[in-house]
């Protein structure tokens, strides 16, 4: 390699280091792998049809973002305009699309050589119960909303920075309350795979919707639990949706 050559490869390296070094940290927190069953467990009277029947599934271990993506992530890897309609580094970023989401994940993975994703449906359960360390609980880490959740009763019907509230068993934050968040799957109910133990699953990829789970800063109780599912089009946009990300255990 010639000198004009080598000085150009140094200099891509250095580039690539310095947008890197750019974007903030994402710290993510490992999910033991295991067996949970998922959707309405009985333990709730007012369950959604779409949270029945409650079915088992298995998964692998994976990794899953301990807070929403902000809105100081998400300008640091799209630049451009803040999408939010409440601005704020520390506040999770909304309006965006299950499609922006995807969008910004390709890009972030360009610029960190990682392989992030956003969770299925079931990760996501399983990571709002607590994982292997579960309790239990109605809401993502309590049986008091808002210990852990930025909702109806005390958000002023705004986004809250992330991480201000308690943690759940796993130490996830927000996964009751400030925003929704999208997740993976194509929306189907339970009723036809509700016979079966099933491992890793991700959902009808062939349906029109998508999910977001975990509720806002706008919901009651009953949103706010960790079975309740959303079913919306992958283009919607709204100011109480947000995201989280996963990453297969491999890939870290």
């Amino acid at each position: 390699m010639n000198n004009k050559h080598l000085f150009t490869a140094i200099l891509a390296i250095l580039l690539a280091s310095t947008v890197y070094a750019q974007v903030p940290n994402i710290e993510m927190v490992h999910v033991q792998g295991g067996q949970f069953m998922m959707g309405c467990t009985g333990k709730h009277e007012d369950c959604n049809v779409n949270e029945a029947p409650a079915h088992p599934v298995i998964l692998s271990g994976y990794y899953i973002a301990k807070y929403e993506v902000t809105q100081e992530l998400w300008m640091a890897v799209m630049g451009g305009k803040n999408p939010s309609k409440v601005i704020g580094d520390s506040l999770p970023v909304t309006q965006v699309s299950w499609y922006d989401a995807q969008t910004f994940i390709g890009k972030l993975n360009e610029l960190t050589g990682k392989k992030y994703r956003l969770p299925t449906e079931a990760e996501w359960e399983f990571a709002a119960r607590g994982g292997q360390f579960s309790h239990n609980y109605d809401f993502s880490g309590s049986n008091e909303l808002e210990e852990v959740a930025w909702c109806k009763k005390n958000s002023g019907n705004v986004p809250h920075a992330v991480g201000t509230k308690r943690p759940n068993e796993l130490g996830l934050y927000d996964m009751s309350g400030n925003v929704c968040e999208w997740c993976f799957d194509g929306y189907d109910t339970y009723e036809w795979n509700s016979t079966k133990i099933l491992e890793n699953p991700t959902g009808y990829n062939l349906s029109q919707s998508k999910v977001y789970r975990g509720g806002c800063m706008t919901s009651y109780w009953d949103v706010c639990r960790v079975s309740t599912r959303t079913p919306n089009l992958p283009n919607a946009k709204f100011n109480f949706v947000g995201f989280r990300l996963a990453m297969d255990e491999e890939s870290k």
